[in-house]
């Protein structure tokens, strides 16, 4: 199994690719921006993209999104409740300066409880909302068959995601982590949307914004 972070875009979102190493095929989580950065990093470990999947669709995840489906004609993932998000993710792009192009269809809408794989290997769908209606965790197990969470910005190292923008709920998205996130073991890896990697265990015993649960 591959498992790549890209920071990519003027946001630096980390987008993941995930790649079997049997199959030689592989899923991009969150291509924020350059797309061709990506492509190459395919390339690297001969890789064939299959699949795209979306944490959320904020602008600054989705920045890569149309170049790399027009040139791979990967299937598009995302939750369908994330549909208002995806369509208003130009118009908040003008408030950071971020322009994408056309959005492309999406082509499969996924809930929670969810799979699908890449190759031999399965990533499920856990329902996280609170930094947008239809925000999404994906989790994995690694080679070593411990448990890896993509989070997006519903959690990161020593914070969480903001709540500010427009269908972003902080108590729902306490409850996603509280609920979802937590009940992994401390020991479980967490690839953010922007930063560091951590795990739940020091989330769980450091993170200001979790203490008490």
């Amino acid at each position: 199994m591959i498992v790549e972070v890209i920071v990519v875009g003027p946001l630096q979102v980390n987008a993941t690719l995930i790649g079997c190493e049997d199959t030689k095929k592989a899923v991009i989580i969150d291509p924020g921006g350059d797309a061709d950065n990506i492509l190459a990093r395919l390339a690297h470990h001969h890789l064939t993209l299959e699949t795209v999947a979306l944490t959320h669709a904020h602008v600054d995840h989705i920045g890569g999104l149309a170049e790399l489906k027009e040139k791979t004609n990967a299937t598009l993932y995302m939750h369908q409740s994330e549909e208002v998000v995806y369509q208003n993710a130009p118009r908040l792009g003008m408030m950071f300066g971020v322009s994408i192009g056309d959005l492309p269809e999406i082509d499969h809408y996924f809930k929670e409880g969810d799979t699908f794989t890449v190759g031999n290997i399965t990533l499920s769908v856990i329902e996280t909302p609170g930094h947008t209606p239809g925000g999404v965790t994906f989790h994995f197990k690694s080679s070593e068959n411990k448990d890896i969470l993509i989070a997006g910005d519903t959690l990161f190292a020593g914070s969480i995601g903001r709540t500010d923008l427009p269908g972003g709920d902080f108590n729902a998205l306490i409850s996603s982590i509280k609920n979802k996130l937590l009940n992994y073991s401390d020991e479980t890896v967490v690839i953010t949307g922007h930063g560091p990697m951590t795990a739940i265990g020091r989330e769980r015993h450091t993170n200001p914004f979790l203490q008490g649960f």
